[in-house]
């Protein structure tokens, strides 16, 4: 089980208070908490913590540990967030089998938007 960090966990319960005190008040600027180091490590472990498959760029979480490291992952993931050049990748389609014989599709993203998505 993960436990939230306390610097993330205190930011969650900043925005909730406001948000409950002042129900019309607007948050304009949130983008900068997500490209946090904390918020993409935290959003890191928490995709690890899924053991999701592989996208459409083939890469795993064993991949990023051993062939690039996660500081570096995330220090690149986190720039690109930054400087607004960030791009999801396409979702890697699979069929899913049904009960009733027939197939859902199910989309994988990549490990890097699954990090995105958490950390947003």
């Amino acid at each position: 089980m993960l436990i939230t960090p306390e610097a993330i966990r205190t930011l969650q319960r900043k925005l909730y208070t406001k948000a409950k005190q002042q129900p019309a008040y607007r948050f304009y600027a949130l983008y900068d908490k997500v490209w946090r180091a904390d918020t993409l490590m935290f959003a890191y472990r928490l995709a690890r913590a899924n053991k999701g498959s592989f996208g459409v760029d083939g890469m795993n979480f064993e991949d990023i540990e051993q062939k690039i490291g996660i500081d570096r992952f995330l220090s690149e993931l986190g720039q690109d967030l930054k400087h607004k050049t960030y791009q999801p990748s396409p979702v890697r389609r699979v069929m899913i089998p049904k009960a009733d014989g027939s197939q859902r599709p199910l989309g994988i993203p990549t490990i890097r938007d699954r990090v995105v998505q958490m950390a947003v």
